[in-house]
């Protein structure tokens, strides 16, 4: 991304800018309010500011790097996907959800992933780029306009999209602090999840931020040749020291954390998995999301049965590890990490 938008600017870059065109200064509050408070979208709907500022505005610093290309919708309501074009060409997804009263966004940090997780459709594409704060801060503004329009309010954004966000550190940092602003959105700190396949000195750094956001890791598997079979990570960071800093991560913000496992069908789900991930993890402040993996084109494996999945959770709460089992949502819309950008690609 070369050219900048309104939305990579802080308050500060903002009021300089507006200076500079000769305005006076409570047009930057003026901006501001209408972007992160009234779902503004475009600089029309700012009818606070002059038609010629706003044209100008227009013509010289973009509102938002972002073209919706597609969304599609679940059959039960819960789930929306939006494929998004970037001003480069490149396109990235955000999943809106609605449940347990919750109006969640998932958002992408990079076009691609570099980290190669052998479950993931993202990884199968390869990296391209990181994206900028503004285009990460841009997918949940969209989101919050979209939830407003229907009633509700944006209560939770995870940073579980496409993309590493530990590897995106500054961008995905930048974005938290822009959207807990209460000049910004002035969403609380723990409203925020970043996800992480395990970069333990992203991790310890993150430990040291002083915000209290939550931390998932994507662990999949509780023994390390295992899981760098599906983590190819692992092999620079295994899960000795990976479990030492998401300990450091708990004592430094007391802060929960989250490990995902992806249940596959013969692969992971087994009672001895099971009892490995309790050893792993006993004492350490955590929770466990069980998911039965999402089917991917492409890949040779399915997710566990029920019955499987049901007997991994129940060895985990017999060993004292609270756990709860992820609802699938959005299977019928290619909710998964990847698979709309990926079919998309197919079909241009």
């Amino acid at each position: 991304m070369d050219r900048p938008t309104l939305l990579d600017l802080n308050y500060e870059e903002l009021a300089a800018r507006l200076a500079v065109l000769g305005e006076p200064a409570y047009r930057t509050d003026q901006v501001w309010r209408a972007i992160y408070r009234n779902h503004a979208l475009s600089y029309n709907s700012i009818t606070t500011l002059p038609a010629k500022l706003r044209t100008r505005l227009a013509d010289d610093l973009p509102l938002t790097p972002l073209q919706e290309i597609r969304a599609l919708d679940s059959a039960d309501g819960s789930t929306r996907k939006i494929l998004t074009r970037l001003a480069d060409g490149e396109t990235i997804e955000t999943v809106l959800m609605t449940y347990d009263a919750r109006s969640t966004v998932c958002v992408s940090t990079q076009v691609g992933c570099a980290m190669g997780c052998a479950l993931c459709a993202t990884g199968r594409s390869g990296f391209t780029r990181d994206l900028s704060m503004g285009e990460i801060v841009a997918q949940v503004l969209r989101s919050a306009a979209w939830f407003a329009n229907r009633g509700t309010r944006l209560s939770n954004v995870v940073y579980m999209g496409m993309g590493e966000p530990l590897a995106n550190y500054d961008s995905t940092l930048e974005s938290v602090r822009r959207l807990n602003d209460p000049r910004g959105l002035g969403l609380g700190a723990r409203s925020f999840t970043i996800s992480t396949v395990g970069i333990i000195p992203a991790i310890d750094r993150l430990a040291g931020e002083g915000l209290q956001v939550n931390l998932a890791v994507s662990l999949h598997a509780a023994e390390d040749d295992l899981r760098s079979t599906l983590v190819p990570v692992n092999r620079r960071y295994p899960l000795r020291g990976l479990i030492g800093a998401c300990r450091r991560y708990a004592d430094a913000t007391h802060r929960r954390i989250t490990f995902e496992i992806a249940l596959i069908d013969g692969i992971n789900d087994a009672d001895a998995h099971a009892r490995q991930t309790a050893t792993l993890l006993r004492g350490l402040l955590c929770h466990v999301n069980l998911i039965p993996l999402n089917a991917v084109e492409g890949l040779p494996w399915r997710g566990s049965p029920p019955e499987r999945v049901e007997a991994f959770r129940a060895l985990l709460e017999r060993a004292h590890i609270p756990v709860t089992v992820r609802k699938n949502m959005g299977a019928d819309i290619q909710a998964a990490c990847g698979q709309l950008r990926a079919r998309n690609e197919d079909l241009t």
